[in-house]
């Protein structure tokens, strides 16, 4: 069985997502304030803003959904909708030195007077658009 903490869920966090480690904290904080001792948390307690934290973490790959069926007493069907965490997923991510995505931040004073906001983009270098997700 593994064992996760706040440490190894913060640094998970601040490796893959791409944050600084006192961010990653306050969300792991978050995070495991909700699942508890449990490795299995009931959707229905998260509210909207706090789900999109959910989904990022199940992007990237430290979460998991699943869902149960039920038959209702009349004979309907009840699902309800639950996270998991990936506790090895979370665990080998906490190891991982470097692995923090390149994050580019364009200092708007650097840039030609020309350039707007909407021709940013085609500032930023072709290299700069690849993903350096690891699959595992």
């Amino acid at each position: 069985m593994t064992i996760i903490t706040l440490d190894d869920l913060s640094k998970a966090i601040a490796h893959r997502v791409g944050i600084d480690i006192e961010e990653a904290r306050r969300d792991a904080g978050f995070v495991m304030d909700i699942f508890g001792f449990d490795d299995r948390v009931i959707d229905n307690v998260l509210d909207p803003e706090d789900r999109q934290l959910f989904y990022i973490l199940e992007e990237e790959g430290m979460l998991t959904t699943e869902r149960e069926e039920t038959t209702l007493y009349d004979g309907r069907e009840w699902r309800t909708h639950y996270w998991r965490l990936k506790k090895d997923t979370i665990a080998r991510y906490s190891k991982e030195i470097g692995s923090e995505r390149n994050t580019f931040i364009i200092d708007k004073k650097q840039l030609p007077k020309n350039v707007s906001d909407d021709d940013i983009y085609t500032t930023i270098e072709d290299e700069m658009w690849t993903t350096t997700r690891k699959t595992g």
